[in-house]
């Protein structure tokens, strides 16, 4: 960066402190903030439903109203207590067996797998008090700022020197505020969110040292799950990125034990604690809970290691311990959809969508049969409900765009093929498939680029040939204007 335009994004970046503080609702102190509360629901909301599906675990919401209910009552009055009780508020527990909790602009989630390892309310109460704390002290919208800054410093103040103004660059924060509004929080946020989640709890009357008894019985069911996944409490893995969002449990019970001698200024009376209530109304989703780890969880591993026969047993088993559970009779279509037996799968996914008529695996699974079947109307119509419930599903939009290009829809199935060739890049026929959507909308610049690509990951597939002998012809109309002139 040359030394101009490191001066200009000095003032740049003063003037924005200057422009752009806003009063942390915790602290009660200014401080520099890029991004707004409208800004920071809009992206909660943009979010929500990829994180609720496709998160690790996914699974979407857990139905059970009764229970979603009385959890909701206890979350509302942390609501309440909170430091931004203006915030709409949307409670879900997420159906996974991944012990986690977390919470964004208007969303607050627990999973299936945490939710069932509390023995009372208080306990529940710390953990969604903590994660609200996120919310409520702008942790993400500090990120946030600090990311939209970042760039701003390595493009050289390229807004700026464009003429641009700073609310363009506000209103832009989508662009990357997905990708940091979940990151793992820094120490100092965690330590504050543990303070916040203490002081919510005490607001209402329980006792803070659940918060350390909660800490307790998120490292039991964590190492518990890791095992689960044939892995040592200590192995390095894919569920360590999880706890990693987290300082070490040790070393945060020792500080949350310090913190809780500041509860009585909160006005806490008598403890509430409601052992008994809580422990009635999860004892139905801790019993399906042990089914999913003993059965379901296992079926999932075995599917991804092809052993089809091994997963349809335990996926038996699951649903003759409970058969009201829609994850279990789709996951039993996708094996007979992995062995192509498609009637057979279509009758598991029916299963799974009487149970729940929005469960978003069993619509892309009816049609991704469709599409096999040649039905691609209602392959569309499927595909497009899967993707309205998971805007992020990458197999919806890849079956959904081959379904628009079996009909001759180009236009229409590019979006969609070109959302799965930049997730899966090296697939044999995706590029070539594209090239000729590009053609067919008369993109020839973009349908010789896919041709290309297509012959660097497959050139010896029927697309591959395709694409050989298509690019030469485009070649020849790229160059035709300067042949002429």
């Amino acid at each position: 960066m040359s030394e101009k335009v490191l001066n200009i994004s000095v003032v740049f970046i003063v003037c924005l402190s200057l422009i752009a503080c806003a009063v942390n609702p915790v602290t009660g102190k200014k401080e520099l903030m890029l991004v707004s509360e409208q800004d920071e629901l809009k992206m909660g909301s943009d979010l929500y439903p990829n994180a609720m599906w496709g998160d690790m675990g996914g699974g979407g919401e857990y139905r059970d109203e009764q229970l979603k209910k009385y959890l909701k009552d206890i979350v509302l009055k942390i609501h309440e207590a909170s430091h931004r009780p203006n915030l709409p508020l949307d409670f879900a527990v997420q159906n996974s067996s991944v012990p986690n909790a977390w919470a964004i602009p208007g969303h607050v989630v627990i999973t299936r797998g945490l939710l069932s390892a509390f023995e009372d309310d208080a306990q529940f109460a710390f953990v969604l008090g903590h994660e609200m704390g996120h919310v409520s002290a702008k942790h993400s919208a500090r990120q946030m700022t600090s990311g939209m800054l970042m760039q701003v410093g390595l493009s050289g103040l390229g807004v700026a020197l464009g003429g641009r103004a700073y609310s363009d660059l506000a209103l832009n924060v989508g662009a990357i505020g997905g990708q940091l509004l979940m990151l793992k929080y820094s120490r100092e946020h965690e330590l504050e969110a543990d303070r916040l989640g203490i002081e919510y709890m005490s607001r209402l009357g329980y006792d803070p040292k659940h918060a350390i008894s909660a800490h307790q019985s998120l490292e039991k069911v964590a190492d518990e799950f890791s095992r689960s996944l044939g892995k040592g409490s200590h192995e390095k893995g894919v569920f360590d990125e999880l706890l990693a969002t987290h300082p070490r449990m040790s070393v945060r019970i020792d500080e949350i034990r310090s913190m809780t001698g500041d509860a009585d200024r909160y006005g806490m009376g008598r403890d509430r604690t409601s052992r008994e209530a809580y422990q009635s109304a999860v004892s139905d989703i801790r019993r399906t809970n042990k089914i999913y780890l003993d059965h379901y969880d296992p079926a999932v591993r075995s599917l991804q290691k092809n052993k089809l026969d091994e997963a349809d047993s335990q996926l038996s088993k699951a649903i003759a311990m409970e058969s009201n559970q829609a994850p279990f009779h789709a996951l039993k279509g996708f094996i007979f959809l992995k062995k192509k037996e498609h009637a057979e799968a279509e009758k598991h996914f029916n299963a799974a969508l009487k149970i729940d008529d929005k469960y978003e695996p069993a619509l892309r699974g009816k049609g991704t049969v469709e599409y096999f079947r040649g039905g691609y109307e209602e392959s569309v119509r499927y595909l497009k409900s899967s993707i309205a419930l998971f805007p992020q599903d990458i197999s919806a939009h890849h079956f959904l765009g081959m379904s628009y290009y079996k009909m001759r829809m180009y236009r229409q199935a590019v979006p969609h093929l070109r959302a799965s060739a930049q997730a899966q890049p090296k697939h044999p026929e995706i590029h070539g498939v594209l090239g000729i959507c590009y053609e067919g909308t008369n993109n020839i610049n973009a349908a010789y680029n896919e041709y290309a690509m297509q012959l660097k990951v497959a050139p010896d597939n029927e697309l591959g040939r395709h694409a050989a002998a298509r690019i030469s012809a485009l070649r020849f109309l790229m160059e035709a204007p300067r042949i002429i002139r």
